[in-house]
């Protein structure tokens, strides 16, 4: 691999500008779904399909994409990529059915599953692996603004102008950055490297098995026996993949990188400890309304005060690893994390709203420093013949745990509410203790890191 002799000053905004067309797409679709279904003649139930469509393709094609980048170059795969997003964003703008939004939000997903982790994998390359938490720390920035204006702004263009403009808003944000893209983003290459068809349909398949199988359970659409079956369906088909890679000359994620103890703990904590984290702003804004009364508006507005807390996290999180190394601290704050999601069931109707804004703004800092830490061990220690599928797996992981936060949370509800027979907050009361424990039992996974783990990527900070 040779690196191009392109600056590579200007490639932690390209990523930056990537991140933030995911978190702003994410979080703005979500208010604006009434008026989408009023639009196109559904219920808002039945627009669920335009929210899944999109995860299971991003979820499903993420793994294609560190393949796709070491063999045509990070700068090409990335600005397709960004094009794809794009032109999938006109067509949801122009779609007058729901076939075609689905169909136009699959096109995003493509776009969306090769877009964050071909340009994480440009910075990889890129940096050396001391200066790599300052780096994503930057690159996440965009990414939790996304989140803060989200909402707000959805709300506005619904109530101002028409829901359209919730998917026209990513077509100047995607040019500019490919226009960046082409000028300061780097064609990395790595050797060539067969793909692992069999491999990809299997791994894919399974996660799309498992993803459904849980939605499925949590939505009640079909008997709760398919919604198993399904998912069972799914492990079934991990399992095949996981015999399939163990016979493969090159399969498409190698089990060796578990040999990496960092990288298997740092993707072991993401899988459980986001699980409590996802299911965040799947269950408070539920709470809000259903439970306390409050409009959908400033249920969506209420999820602001994490995303600030997030954003001021980050300058601190450098100086918080360097003090307490990543061991105490991934320990520490998932702990943190886990008790301040149960304090979220002694909220109450009565009070007054403002009171929950704190408990949200100091879970957005202690979750800003969970994931950087978190992601930052994870990568530290592959070199670049494993980056580009450790970087993938990564991402699959993160997408796929969040996905899951929402359906594990959604069938803890559902079970409570079926045999539980207290009031509907209540029943979000023990869901929040639920996933709040689940999160605090996953701090126990970072207990196998070692004191000195991570400190190579510090070591530059501590020089300075």
């Amino acid at each position: 691999m040779t690196k191009s002799a392109r600056s590579v000053a200007g490639l932690p905004w390209i990523a930056a500008i990537a991140f933030f067309m995911q978190a702003l797409d994410a979080t703005i679709l979500n208010t604006a779904i009434p008026a989408i279904a009023k639009s196109l003649n559904h219920s808002p139930l039945a627009m669920q399909s335009a929210i899944i469509s999109y995860t299971l393709t991003v979820a499903m094609l993420i793994p294609i994409s560190g393949w796709l980048a070491d063999r045509f170059g990070t700068r090409k795969i990335f600005l397709i990529s960004v094009f794809l997003f794009v032109l999938g964003s006109l067509f949801c703008a122009m779609s007058p059915s729901l076939l075609i939004l689905v169909l136009s939000r699959i096109m995003q997903g493509v776009g969306g599953a090769m877009m964050m982790p071909v340009a994480r994998l440009a910075l990889l390359r890129a940096y050396p692996r001391s200066e790599l938490l300052p780096v994503l720390n930057f690159v996440t920035i965009p990414g939790l603004i996304g989140p803060v204006i989200g909402p707000l702004l959805g709300g506005w263009l619904v109530t101002y102008a028409t829901w359209h403009w919730i998917f026209l808003i990513n077509i100047p944000v995607g040019l500019i950055g490919m226009f960046y893209a082409r000028r300061y983003m780097p064609d990395f290459t790595a050797p060539k490297r067969k793909f692992d068809l069999l491999g990809f349909l299997l791994f894919g398949l399974s996660l799309v098995m498992l993803l459904s199988g849980l939605s499925l359970l949590s939505e009640r659409i079909v008997s709760p026996y398919v919604a198993i079956a399904i998912f069972v369906s799914g492990v079934i088909l991990l399992l095949l993949y996981i015999k399939h890679a163990t016979l493969y000359t090159h399969p498409l994620f190698n089990l060796s990188l578990f040999r990496i103890r960092t990288f298997s703990i740092g993707i072991l904590g993401n899988i459980i400890s986001r699980l409590g984290t996802g299911s965040i702003p799947f269950l408070m804004p539920l709470m809000l309304q259903i439970g306390f009364g409050y409009s959908a508006l400033i249920a969506g507005c209420m999820m602001a005060p994490t995303a600030v807390g997030s954003l001021i996290a980050k300058s601190m999180v450098t100086r918080v690893l360097g003090r307490f190394g990543y061991r105490k601290t991934l320990v520490g704050i998932t702990a943190l994390i886990g008790l301040m999601i149960s304090q979220f069931s002694l909220q109450t109707a009565t009070e007054q709203l403002w009171m929950l804004v704190i408990p949200l703004f100091i879970l957005g800092m202690v979750m800003s420093t969970q994931f950087t830490a978190m992601n930052t061990i994870t990568l530290g220690d592959l070199n670049d013949s494993n980056a580009s599928q450790g970087n993938s797996l990564m991402a699959v992981t993160q997408q796929l745990s969040i996905s899951f936060g929402v359906a594990v949370s959604a069938t803890v509800l559902y079970t409570y509410q079926t045999f539980s027979h207290g009031s509907t907050v209540d029943n979000f009361h023990y869901t929040f203790i639920t996933m709040g424990v689940i999160t605090l039992l996953s701090s126990l996974v970072f207990m196998m890191l070692k004191p000195g783990d991570g400190d190579h990527l510090l070591s530059s900070k501590r020089r300075s």
